[in-house]
């Protein structure tokens, strides 16, 4: 699926990931999404998510499940970038120490096989409505909210986008 640049850099399978837990730095700082259109929010989000341990986990949503998720309402077929280019982009930014992915709704089976003391989301979501919050805290694990940078998200940039385009 990715090519042999990416596996040998940053890019992990889940399964290699799982394989490999113990010997990541801890504490371990997990966070998930698509990621399909990087712009600064998303930077500003990872570093702050990146700051609250010693290793970054970023889980993509695969293409299947980031479908799953609604986001076409708009913008069309989304995600507009394959998983193999949206995890070489993130795996580009120093402060991600490994990206792999997920094909179901939920990033639920990777959290529970990697146990990380952090996990983050972005400034849209709310805690205590997170499906993830109650099996990050039954290892003893907290759960933050990562800040949003204002003006800065994938829909209003493809909104914009489309506006000017007409």
């Amino acid at each position: 699926m990715l090519d042999k640049w990416n596996s040998a850099l940053k890019v992990l399978p889940p399964e290699r990931l799982r394989e490999t837990v113990s010997r990541v730095a801890r504490p371990l700082v997990f966070t998930n999404g698509v990621f399909d259109i990087l712009h600064a929010g998303h930077v500003a989000y990872l570093e702050a998510a990146s700051a609250q341990g010693s290793s970054l986990v970023v889980a993509l949503n695969s293409d299947r499940s980031a479908r799953g998720l609604g986001k076409s309402d708009h913008a069309g077929d989304r995600p507009f970038h394959t998983l193999a280019d949206r995890a070489r982009v993130v795996a580009a930014l120093a402060c991600v120490s490994w990206v792999t992915w997920f094909d179901e709704a939920t990033p639920a089976l990777l959290l529970q096989a990697l146990r990380p003391e952090v996990y983050v989301k972005g400034g849209d979501y709310r805690i205590e409505d997170l499906p993830e919050t109650p099996l990050v805290r039954s290892w003893g694990g907290r759960v933050t909210i990562g800040p949003l940078l204002p003006g800065h998200s994938s829909t209003g940039l493809i909104e914009h986008l489309q506006a000017t385009a007409r």
